[in-house]
């Protein structure tokens, strides 16, 4: 005959006094109790998994109202905090509020909540794992009293090149779509305002335009031309030198090269001829008074030549006294052999020599120049009526052709900012977004802490009710079947008595 045999683990609970009693409870009465209460655990969690993070979204709601966005910076300067222009880089000019306003006005929304748009934005450096790492480590070793490591971690810093912005909107009146709306549309505008920022030639250009050349004299009227077009040539020759990709504009169709030509043209060829004629023809609105003004820069010119001069001298000083550093190599049974290393600050002197003798040739140029205008300014009469004309006339022309230059110009170096020099300058990595997905992930993130307390409580709850229910019915079983026990013994004894009282 088969027989089944059943394992119970019981848990006895014994009280230190003798005479209380035992009380002993089986794990099967608490799998059964478990089992009796799953139901109502799974109904409770269930609830409380829905109630926490409802209840987080209507307590909390102000704190989901927000949005996101990652903007990269990439060009020359920015690892070090530096501007394009090599300023002091302030990443809080994306909120500028002339970039909100520009945003709001192209949205036709109000101006009024301006500010608290401004203040309710937050932006935050993104600093990659790499770099945290390596600052900690020089931090690490230099509490450990490593000086030179401290010296490492003085020199060891980080500029963020990645930015994180945050939008907050419940305190500005926006509703979901219109502040996903702004944020986005500020974020576009800002690059419109970084270029107008860093593009360089907005200057130049409202300079050389803000001239008026009929003010003048024709002679003098013919400097003002020619520092004009320096000017403009040696901006575009620096444009010309960064770029590495021989850029050609799209919209005019030139090289800085060719501008570069063009500027040469007008001065050595249109500007050369009046001013030629000029001087041979004695052309002039007061003889006097451009005489005086000849003078007065010759006066001027030789002021600065002397001290040009004097500053060359020092220099070719500084290039005769200036020790080397020299290398002497030893060599097996040969004569020891000398050479002399070059360094950066012998490089400079020379630099500045060069610059030095520039200026110099540069000033006594200017100084003939002007003498031979004051020489035929006193050894001839005034020009005619037809010849002044002619002048006026050709003045004139010129000015419409540097004009005329000058917008190419701003046209050309325009795009070649925006398209290679600062085309990936600024860039938006991640756009703003508002999405019932992108809400329901805030309000669960914000609410998982509670969730988790909730639900372990519950399951605890959920165990204890199990255990203690096991050990009330086990104590209530352990308690009848002692009770029937005794019964049974004292009606056994009852039998005896009656047994024994017979057989006497």
């Amino acid at each position: 005959m088969g027989t089944q045999n059943e394992r119970n683990v019981n848990i006895t609970l014994k009280n230190e006094e003798a005479d209380k009693e035992e009380v002993v409870i089986s794990f099967t009465s608490i799998l059964n109790m478990l089992k009796r209460f799953l139901a109502f655990w799974l109904i409770a969690a269930i609830v409380v998994g829905i109630l926490v993070p409802v209840a987080s979204a209507i307590f909390t709601a102000d704190q989901h109202k927000n949005l996101t966005a990652l903007v990269s910076f990439n060009y020359d300067g920015i690892e070090k905090g530096l501007a394009p222009d090599k300023t002091q880089f302030d990443v809080n000019s994306i909120k500028n509020p002339s970039v909100i306003q520009a945003a709001l006005e192209e949205l036709d929304l109000p101006l009024e909540s301006l500010e608290s748009i401004r203040k309710s934005i937050t932006i935050e450096g993104v600093i990659p794992d790499d770099a945290i790492a390596r600052i900690t480590m020089y931090k690490s070793v230099y509490e450990q009293g490593n000086l030179n490591a401290g010296e490492k971690m003085l020199d060891t810093s980080y500029f963020p090149t990645q930015y994180r912005l945050s939008f907050n909107y419940s305190s500005s009146g926006l509703s979901g779509k219109d502040a996903v709306a702004v944020f986005d549309t500020m974020l576009k505008k800002y690059r419109e305002y970084f270029f107008k920022s860093y593009g360089f030639n907005r200057a130049l250009g409202s300079a050389v335009k803000a001239l008026d050349y009929s003010t003048y004299d024709y002679a003098e009227a013919v400097d003002v031309f020619n520092n004009t077009l320096t000017k403009m040539q040696s901006y575009v020759n620096t444009l010309s030198n960064e770029d590495t990709t021989r850029f050609r504009s799209t919209q005019t169709g030139y090289t800085f090269a060719d501008l570069s030509d063009s500027i040469g043209t007008l001065k050595t060829v249109d500007l050369d001829m009046i001013s030629s004629y000029i001087t041979v023809n004695n052309v002039t609105k007061d003889k006097n008074t451009l005489i005086d003004y000849y003078n007065f820069r010759i006066e001027t010119l030789m002021r600065e030549r002397s001290v040009a001069t004097d500053n060359l001298n020092s220099v070719n000083n500084a290039i005769e006294t200036y020790q080397q550093s020299v290398t002497i190599i030893y060599g097996d049974g040969q004569d020891p052999q000398q050479y002399t290393q070059g360094s950066a600050e012998y490089d400079d002197l020379f630099k500045k020599k060069i610059e030095a003798q520039n200026t110099v040739s540069s000033k006594t140029q200017s100084i003939n120049m002007y003498q031979q205008r004051v020489n035929a300014l006193k050894g001839k009469a005034g020009a005619s009526q037809d010849k002044i004309e002619k002048v006026e006339k050709d003045l004139a022309g010129l000015n419409k052709k540097i004009n005329e230059l000058l917008d190419i110009t701003n046209i050309t170096a325009n795009e070649y900012y925006e398209s290679v020099y600062l085309g990936n300058a600024y860039s938006i990595l991640v756009p703003p977004s508002s999405s019932a997905l992108n809400t329901t992930k805030n309000v669960l993130d914000s609410s998982m802490e509670v969730l988790l307390i909730a639900e372990a409580l519950i399951l605890v709850i959920y165990i204890m009710a199990a255990f203690c229910t096991a050990l009330l019915q086990d104590t209530k079983k352990a308690h009848a079947e002692k009770v029937a026990g005794g019964k049974e013994a004292k009606s056994s004894d009852e039998e005896d008595d009656e047994k024994d009282t017979s057989e006497k």
